[in-house]
């Protein structure tokens, strides 16, 4: 362990922290301690070293020197002798470099070259004025890109992210536009296709319509060809269910056409006759059973011209024109009963057949 206590009867050279010889103008005088001055150091120090590797009593020492050559303050001792210091072992071989420490290194290093006390302290103000004190806060992309001022860095940041937001908006606003012009534009198509297919609907029905329309016109030119009306002139007196008291049924069960006496009569459609003679009320009566099961009656003849299990053909005569029966005048009383027996409107049947009476 080293002392502080200088030895007794030796005078000591001058020192100076930076190595520095004093100047040709400068002198230097004798001091010499006194027990007042000077507290020897009794026993053994021991200092705790921190976990960070510098005791506590060698970090106060560090941040007093540094202070002190900050603040461009280093003694001297221009007016007393130098004295030397010295630190314990502990201590001193746990001093960092000064050279290390911020904003003291260029202070040593401007030391290196000889100058005065006064100018060195000056280049440190110097230097410590002139700190960038205003680059705290700057990120390292910022200053690689040669900012300066963290209050210009910030600003230039809330900008950006102004800008930034308001872009974000900006493409907010435009997708949504896009979206909703997306949308109508979908509405707007499907409208137009579905107008379209309604229109081919009613034009395809349409033309359904009016093949079915022919169809039926065909088919019924078809049937007028092989069907005929029983008189070729005639007029129509009574038709089927008129009321009155002179039918027995109390209503007209046929349909009659007036014509002179001894027109001839034709087969509507080809059969076969089932009966052909007197039927009391209905006179002179042939009966001519189709295809399909269906009669037709024809009454009132004058006189009967085919027989029993005769077959006709379409326009073939099978009698004429007459009064008998219960008639006040001659006239065919035309009448069409189903396969059942059931009597049913001779001009709807007639009709049916492509035959307008």
């Amino acid at each position: 362990m080293a002392s502080n206590e200088p030895a007794l009867g030796t005078p000591l050279p001058p020192v100076s922290l930076f190595g520095d010889a004093p100047g040709e103008n400068e002198t230097w005088e004798e001091w010499d301690p006194t027990e007042e001055s000077v507290r020897p150091v009794r026993g053994r120090h021991r200092v705790a070293k921190q976990r960070g590797g510098l005791a506590r009593s060698s970090t106060v020492l560090g941040v007093g020197v540094i202070a002190a050559v900050g603040a461009g303050g280093m003694a001297t001792a221009q007016t007393k002798p130098a004295v030397s210091i010295s630190l314990p072992d502990s201590i001193s071989e746990n001093l960092p470099d000064l050279g290390s420490l911020p904003g003291v290194g260029e202070l040593v290093a401007s030391h290196e070259t000889p100058s005065s006390p006064k100018t060195a302290a000056a280049q440190a103000d110097q230097q410590i004025a002139a700190a960038p004190l205003t680059m705290t806060g700057l990120t390292t992309s910022e200053a690689e890109q040669g900012a300066t001022d963290a209050g210009e860095a910030l600003r230039a940041r809330i900008l950006q992210q102004a800008a930034q937001q308001k872009a974000g908006a900006v493409a907010e606003a435009k997708a949504a536009a896009q979206k909703a012009a997306a949308a109508k534009a979908a509405e707007e198509a499907k409208a137009k296709q579905d107008a379209a297919e309604a229109k081919a609907a009613a034009e395809k029905k349409a033309a359904e319509d009016a093949a079915a329309k022919k169809a039926e016109e065909e088919r019924l030119a078809k049937l007028a060809a092989s069907y005929s009306l029983p008189v070729g002139s005639y007029t129509l007196t009574s038709t089927f269910g008129e009321a009155g008291s002179m039918w027995s049924s109390g209503h007209h069960t046929g349909l009659d056409f007036a014509a002179p006496t001894g027109t001839p009569l034709k087969a509507i459609h080809s059969g076969t006759v089932k009966s052909a003679g007197w039927a009391g009320a209905y006179g002179y009566r042939t009966v001519i059973e189709l295809d399909d099961g269906s009669e037709l009656w024809y009454c009132h003849q004058s006189s009967l011209a085919v027989s029993v299990g005769q077959k006709v053909a379409t326009g073939d005569v099978i009698g004429r024109v007459g009064a008998t029966g219960n008639v006040t005048g001659p006239h065919l009383h035309l009448e069409v009963h189903t396969p059942s027996g059931t009597g049913i409107d001779p001009m709807a049947w007639l009709q049916s057949k492509g035959l307008n009476p």
